[in-house]
């Protein structure tokens, strides 16, 4: 309970309880220190007798708060939310009321849970009865856990450091707040080690940054997110302490990659920074930060950023400013790096420079022989040479990510060092020999029969003109009239963002993949189709489908740029890339454990049973496969690739449409034309026995018996070999077979060859959770004797990309 107020403290303390111990009409009651278990808290700003109004608009609904024995300042957990209200993150913040101000508050944001999977209005968090905080969405998704159930958990507290803690009956810490940091780091914090203090994209959104930090018995270290990691700071030092004082603090890694530490002002009632822990002002300042100026860019003396520019070839300028009103965003290629054309290629050259994250590539070698070793890598950007008395023998680094360059005055100390950039030298065409030109000489009866073509021609043209544009208006108001939609991209932003579509990470039948980073530091996936017809309406039908609706597991299109010739669809960038690449035997990079199979399967079901129940209209995906699933860092599975899909209505029970899809896993009734969402309950079905058997659904390398994996389940289910077909490469799969078989049970209810008997993606999702059973009086005669043949036909020539397009 807070403590007493005596009368002579009826100012700021006392406005603020009465606010925060209003009625709460929610499950829960009032927002006190502590609660116990078999609690829940409901995500709705609606309750406005207990909410907190900040500055800026947004919100906060309390669930626990804790004073700091300081005069109107205390901690609070709940749910924040932006002026709208749309979505919330459960948050830890510090917060200062002002008597007298019409603002009232001044918070800051020291913890959050769900950063990166925003909960919706009415969303819960519970408190179970079994010891485990759970975030949960209005459609029972689970978003955010502290996996504690069964750890003897009686109860949880918010502690006047700022800890949010569970705890059991000695009062033991179970799990804590301070154990999973974010950006901030409060004075009774221990940063660990293998724990990180990780930035924010920007002060306004949450979501993981480029810079993390961390301690080790060697010291502090910070980085900058590359491939792998840059060093851009270290001390020996590796204590992470506060200077005396008798206001609040705290220290954040800023989006930027500062360290600073902040203090509350009493007498400006105001957070301010007192110290900028990783800036070293008598050296480089500023400029020694890795994207203090952006990318392939130069930083001087008070923070002047500025393009690399050639002092040879007449001074042309191989980079441009990203925007020329802001130049600290960076600095792009005027004509970007071909890859084998080194006999087009030379250096800028820039002398007495310093690079913040310089780690030696090559050691000991001369100048010359660093910067043919970059001549000779076609992802090297830079040549970067350090040296300390010849330059005959120095240390190399081959940069692939150009970060910015620090300019050096020549009288502070420093190695020598020098930086060469590498640019794409544009030859100059060829003047045409005179010699060869002949002049034509027009008779004047022909002159008539030209004009006569001439108008024709022209009208010809005029007409074809006319209907494109009347086609790309009314492609123009269709995405206009698409409710919710995404960010639209600018060609050159895109470009940009891409390096000039210099990274592909895939492509199909309709174009390639790239990967991206934009503006503010979040990596994107960018999909550039290429085509005709079909390209556009798979355009069209990914916008429309996929860019107003957000799941936990559907991989988010965060924008698009509609360019009448390369359409771009702009993606969430999943750094584990798809599915195929982990669960089949001789191409995966690692063999997946069962409890991470499992997790993905249950995701993809969850994934597919919004898409078919859950939104204002029912979309068939009509492309469910393994490559149109994604993984993430943590192995959380998103559906991608929307682009044959199919809006129905939900009074319509079938829709009429042709063939689209992947050999494969094409469900039985396709034969037809008249298709519902259980085709891809089948296709699911495929994809489920491809994950538990570690193979695909069609092997040539298997004996001829064994190439078609339905049919081999057919015959191992028949004769109750199931384990057999377990993937016989994991050891962990082997010892988890009765489960795996019990999954494999499910699997055969989806593969129902009559598609009225398959079940709905909601009851799979309940199958995998325990909640009900797989149905009795099964048919096991998965093959359809129409498609035998002409699957064996169609999987052995086609590609599938015939079908299903680009990926």
């Amino acid at each position: 309970m807070m403590a007493p107020i005596s009368p002579w403290m009826i100012s700021s303390s006392f406005c603020f309880l009465i606010i925060l111990l209003l009625s709460y009409s929610g499950i829960a009651q009032e927002p006190f220190p502590s609660a116990n278990l078999s609690t829940t808290w409901i995500s709705n700003i609606d309750y406005d007798d207990n909410s907190i109004a900040l500055q800026d608009k947004s919100k906060i609904t309390p669930i626990l708060t804790k004073d700091m024995d300081q005069l109107g300042q205390y901690f609070v957990c709940g749910f924040f939310c932006n002026g709208t209200c749309t979505s919330y993150i459960f948050s830890i913040f510090i917060i200062h009321y002002i008597m007298g101000d019409r603002d009232g508050y001044r918070s800051d944001a020291i913890w959050f849970a769900n950063e990166n999977h925003p909960i919706r209005q009415d969303a819960t968090l519970n408190l179970t009865a079994a010891g485990e905080l759970v975030l949960q969405d209005v459609d029972g998704t689970k978003v955010w856990t502290t996996n504690t159930a069964g750890k003897s958990v009686v109860g949880m507290n918010l502690t006047g450091t700022g800890n949010l803690v569970l705890f059991d009956a000695n009062n033991s810490v179970v799990w804590q707040s301070f154990d999973h940091p974010k950006d901030c780091f409060l004075p009774e914090q221990t940063l660990a080690a293998g724990q990180k203090l990780v930035s924010s994209v920007s002060l306004t959104n949450w979501t993981k940054g480029q810079y993390f930090l961390q301690v080790t018995e060697k010291g502090l270290f910070a980085y900058i997110e590359s491939s792998p990691p840059q060093l851009y700071y270290r001390d020996s030092e590796s204590d992470l302490s506060f200077p005396p004082s008798v206001s609040s603090q705290y220290m954040k890694l800023m989006p930027d990659g500062h360290l600073q530490l902040f203090q509350w002002q009493t007498d400006r009632f105001e957070w301010t920074v007192v110290s900028d822990l990783l800036t070293d002002d008598e050296l480089y300042g500023d400029c020694f930060y890795p994207l203090a100026c952006g990318r392939n860019a130069v930083c001087s003396a008070n923070r002047q950023c500025s393009c690399p520019r050639s002092n040879f070839s007449g001074g042309i300028d191989y980079f441009k400013p990203v925007n020329a009103l802001q130049p600290n965003l960076g600095c792009s290629e005027i004509t970007p790096l071909t890859c084998n054309t080194t006999q087009d290629q030379v250096f800028i050259p820039l002398e007495n420079i310093d690079y913040s994250t310089f780690t030696a590539t090559l050691e000991k070698v001369s100048m010359e022989a660093c910067k043919q070793a970059c001549l000779k890598n076609c992802s090297c950007k830079a040549t970067l040479f350090r040296y300390e008395l010849n330059a005959s023998s120095g240390n190399c680094s081959l940069p692939s990510d150009l970060f910015t360059i620090t300019s050096v005055d020549i009288d502070k100390p420093s190695s020598n060092a020098s930086a060469f950039i590498k640019v794409q030298n544009v030859r100059k065409p060829q003047t045409p020999d005179r010699k060869n030109h002949v002049a034509a000489v027009l008779r004047p009866p022909t002159i008539a029969g030209i004009v006569v073509l001439v108008v024709v021609v022209s009208g010809v043209i005029l007409f074809i003109v006319y209907k494109r544009k009347r086609i790309s208006k009314m492609e123009e108001e269709y995405l206009d009239q698409v409710p919710g939609l995404p960010t639209r991209f600018s060609y050159e932003e895109l470009k940009i963002a891409t390096k000039c579509f210099s990274k592909k990470l895939g492509e199909g039948g309709f174009g390639s993949v790239f990967e991206g980073t934009l503006e503010d530091g979040s990596n994107i996936a960018v999909k550039r189709l290429q085509g005709r017809a079909q390209v556009k309406k798979s355009f069209l039908a990914e916008v429309a489908s996929i860019g107003s609706i957000h799941h936990v597991n559907l991989v988010t299109l965060k924008g698009f740029c509609a360019l009448k010739s390369q359409p771009l669809l702009v993606y969430e960038f999943m750094s584990n890339g798809s599915l195929d690449r982990w669960i089949y035997h001789g191409q995966r990079q690692h063999v997946l454990e069962w409890e991470c199979r499992k997790k993905i399967i249950l995701h993809i079901a969850k994934g597919l049973a919004y898409l078919h129940e859950e939104c204002r209209q029912k979309i068939i995906h009509l492309d469910i496969k393994p490559q149109n699933i994604l993984l993430d860092c943590d192995f959380n599975a998103k559906i991608a690739d929307f682009g044959l899909s199919k809006l129905v209505d939900r009074n319509q029970t079938q829709v009429r449409t042709n063939m689209r899809g992947t050999p494969g896993y094409l469900a039985p009734e396709w034969l037809s034309s008249i298709i519902t969402e259980k085709v891809d309950v089948y296709s699911f079905g495929i994809v489920l026995l491809e994950i538990l058997c570690g193979r695909k659904n069609f092997d040539i390398s298997q004996p001829e018996e064994s190439r078609h994996l339905l049919a081999l389940f057919q015959k191992s289910l028949e004769e109750g070999k199931l384990l057999d077909i377990i993937d016989n490469h994991s050891q962990d799969m082997q010892a988890h077979g009765q489960e795996v078989v019990e999954m494999m049970n499910a699997a055969s209810w989806c593969l129902q060859a009559d598609f009225t008997r398959r079940p709905s993606m909601s009851s799979v999702v309940k199958v995998f959770e325990g909640v009900t059973q797989v149905e009795s009086n099964l048919n096991y005669s998965f093959i359809d004797p129409r498609t035998t043949v002409k699957d064996e036909i169609v999987l052995t020539q086609l590609q599938p990309s015939i079908l299903s397009g680009g990926r």
